[in-house]
């Protein structure tokens, strides 16, 4: 699967989900273990890739961020 860049980043939401983590004062390792919870393996170093824009974020693992974080998927896009 080719993974494509966008304004550099490999993903639009990773800026959103770093709000949201900070409102919500949680740490990387508080996000990645609700992640886990949740059925998503995902690590504190993958979370932060995500942040940055570096790590392309699958579609279920959008729709577990947004209830993880209890936001709206489409505000996670920016769309919102």
């Amino acid at each position: 699967m080719k993974i494509y860049d966008y304004g550099g980043k490999k993903n639009l939401s990773g800026e959103r989900i770093r709000e949201a983590r900070v409102v919500q004062k949680l740490s990387q390792n508080e996000l990645a273990a609700k992640m886990q919870i949740e059925g998503i393996t995902i690590e504190r170093d993958s979370i932060s890739r995500i942040e940055i824009g570096t790590r392309f974020v699958a579609d279920f693992e959008l729709m577990i961020f947004a209830k993880v974080l209890k936001v709206d998927v489409m505000w996670l896009l920016g769309i919102r």
